[in-house]
């Protein structure tokens, strides 16, 4: 679907209910993180996490594709360089990701994160009127949320990130995940060898990866 991105950015804590169900405040500015373009899986390809833990969580996400080379771009040059929006969920491996204050770890992993399965132009998808997005294991409805109760939108993100660093075509923002994930459960529930994790956001489509720990 995509060229090799240059750079994967993504944006933790972005939706109001994630953010209440990790007992964070509203953000002043984006909780950002970074993966490498080998941590991207197509639809119907395994999450690898084999030998890797047992605290392996779901996080459903729009993702947004850069279109046009953006540095210190106001938000609505942003907006205007955005190529289009596909589906994406930032597998994360809690254990890892705890062991320090940084996420890195737990977040970059190897064919990990699963990302397509097409890009649909802004045109045909408009996340600020608000598109749902899903999460099922097994077929069990564990996240639906909606792109209007994001703190930063695409383009907010896209304008922010541009200021430290230059954003080129091909590079992928995650925007960030609605409520609903395994660590915010109570108790805290995780995946499990086999399982199968479906990702749908509202008129992009639907990835399907099944869990190999």
């Amino acid at each position: 679907m995509l060229p090799r991105p240059s750079k994967v950015i993504c944006c933790g804590l972005n939706y109001a209910d994630h953010i209440a169900e990790m007992g964070r405040e509203l953000p002043e500015y984006p909780t950002l993180f970074a993966k490498y373009a080998d941590t991207l899986i197509g639809d119907g390809e395994v999450i690898d996490a084999a030998g890797h833990g047992d605290r392996l969580d779901w996080e459903a996400e729009l993702a947004v594709v850069v279109g046009a080379p953006l540095k210190d771009a106001s938000p609505e040059e942003a907006a205007a360089a955005i190529a289009g929006y596909t589906v994406a969920n930032d597998i994360s491996m809690r254990d890892w990701q705890s062991r320090t204050l940084q996420w890195f770890q737990g977040k970059a992993f190897d064919r990990t994160t699963p990302l397509g399965p097409v890009l649909v132009t802004p045109d045909e998808c408009d996340p600020e009127a608000g598109v749902r997005v899903r999460c099922l294991v097994n077929g069990e409805e564990v996240q639906n949320g909606n792109t209007k109760t994001l703190v930063f939108t695409a383009a907010a993100l896209l304008s922010y990130i541009s200021t430290f660093t230059r954003l080129s075509p091909g590079d992928v923002v995650l925007t960030g995940t609605p409520g609903g994930v395994g660590m915010g459960a109570n108790p805290p529930r995780f995946l499990h060898d086999g399982d199968v994790v479906t990702t749908e956001v509202e008129g992009i489509g639907t990835l399907t990866n099944t869990v190999r720990l």
